[in-house]
């Protein structure tokens, strides 16, 4: 579907990276542009008056979202409740809420392989772009990670690949789903912005809502959440598993990795010869390799990058081994689910630094694990108290050190002062970083340079 925007009043809500590169495709097109951001005009700097020179209308501050109020067609920020009432009024005037990535759906000539789940997404999204550059196509990565492609999307050939990551919030925004989805997993995350657990799964539902027959589903069938959804798929379900042999589909038997789709088998490679470690990325891997096959990527591109792949920066990212101690950074981490597969993947003794911003999750099932695997809990951050809770409330195991730190840099300094020869120290928090970061990247980079620097 192509939408004519010459001529129309458009809202663009938020003023990101992302949402900069829409308001100058855009303009392109003939659109009047109303940008509305909570930012005040002198927090926007030269943006402001580079999109001013170019006709742009400003609603900024704490009303913001009067910008609404008289548009024909409005872009969201992703990461916004879509259900305030200037929101809801909009809808209810019939106006269509969009988003940057949801356009890009709608537009692209390229085939689109979208990857969403509440872990591992940037992981398998890398994973599948990787695949498919090793086996001779020109890739395109983007969504929820990367530059925004909406910049480039007319210069994007049909021959070619796009893959995405897509959050939960992205996918509320769309009304076409990918040609191949992945559906990793469905653990309860962002009930600070969604309304409830069930909005939130069925935005994860979106990626393959409105596939057609002959699209394929990637979807995890050892997740109950992510298996309860892809049972509803209009499309062709291609299952992963680490589980089971499978007649169709990607699963670990006999020790390897191996694919099964549309009459042709692939061996991959033993699981001891993955890069990546821990059974969340044998998981990652086995999507990845699914997604690749239902691309038509052969088995000596799937291989070979799953041999060599060493991960992204934030994710069990070794930063350190000094004095016998190991530190890892694992800021990526924002759910206890997260926190819990870098538990089962580091080696014990663990020093665990964790809390940050509260996004209304249940932390019971950290409990158990951090009590039978930490030995000094380091807590920070506005779920400080609940984390602790679920620790001295959980059955079984001896109860660790406890510590409750203001920051992260009087964290790494306790944990330097505790960590002991053989210990483990990892960031990896179960928590948003939005209390004290402005993202999961600056915690990261912080604590990196805070091992570092204090080695």
């Amino acid at each position: 579907m192509k939408r004519d925007f010459r001529g129309r009043r458009v809202a663009v809500v938020g003023l990101g990276v992302s949402h900069r590169a829409l308001i100058r495709f855009l303009l392109e097109r003939g659109a009047l542009i109303t940008a509305c951001d909570r930012k005040e005009a002198g927090e926007l700097g030269e943006v402001r008056s580079q999109l001013a020179a170019r006709g742009v209308r400003f609603v900024l501050g704490a009303d913001y979202l009067r910008g609404l109020a008289d548009c024909e067609l409005a872009f969201l920020t992703p990461g916004m409740p879509k259900h305030l009432p200037e929101v809801e009024a909009a809808r209810r005037r019939g106006v269509p809420l969009l988003g940057e990535a949801g356009l890009f759906l709608e537009l692209c000539s390229a085939p689109v392989t979208g990857i969403t789940g509440s872990a591992g997404k940037t992981t398998t999204t890398s994973l599948v772009a990787a695949i498919l550059e090793r086996a001779g196509r020109r890739v395109f990565l983007g969504g929820n990670i990367g530059r925004p492609l909406i910049a480039e999307v007319d210069a994007i050939p049909a021959a070619a690949e796009a893959v995405l990551e897509l959050s939960s919030f992205q996918l509320q925004l769309v009304e076409t789903s990918p040609q191949v989805a992945v559906l990793l997993n469905v653990t309860p995350n962002h009930l600070d912005v969604h309304r409830d657990l069930a909005e939130y799964r069925e935005a994860k539902a979106q990626i393959f809502r409105r596939q057609q027959p002959e699209a394929v589903l990637v979807a995890n069938r050892d997740d109950p959440g992510a298996r309860e959804l892809a049972e509803t798929a209009p499309s062709r379900v291609l299952w992963f598993t680490r589980r089971e042999e499978l007649a169709e589909g990607a699963f670990l038997s006999d020790g390897w990795l191996q694919v099964r789709w549309e009459g042709r088998a692939q061996r991959l490679l033993p699981a001891g010869e993955l890069a990546l470690p821990g059974a969340h990325n044998l998981e990652n891997a086995l999507a990845a390799a699914g997604a690749a096959a239902a691309r038509g990527a052969g088995p000596e591109a799937t291989a070979a990058v799953l041999r060599e792949f060493g991960g992204v920066p934030h994710r069990l990212e070794q930063v350190a081994d000094s004095e016998g101690v190991r530190w890892y950074n694992d800021s990526i981490a924002t759910t206890p689910e997260r926190t819990l597969a870098a538990l089962a993947t580091l080696p014990p003794p663990l020093v665990l630094i964790a809390g940050g911003y509260d996004k209304h999750l249940d932390y019971a099932v950290l409990g158990p694990a951090v009590r039978r695997q930490v030995r000094v809990l380091l807590l920070i951050g506005q779920t400080a108290a609940k984390i602790e809770a679920a620790v001295r409330g959980a059955a079984g195991g001896e109860l660790p050190v406890i510590r409750r730190l203001p920051d992260l840099a009087a964290a790494v300094e306790e944990a330097r002062r505790l960590a002991r020869p053989g210990d483990t120290v990892v960031l990896s928090p179960a928590s948003a970083s939005y209390d004290q970061f402005t993202d999961f990247e600056q915690r990261g980079e912080l604590f990196r340079r805070l091992v570092i620097g204090s080695g």
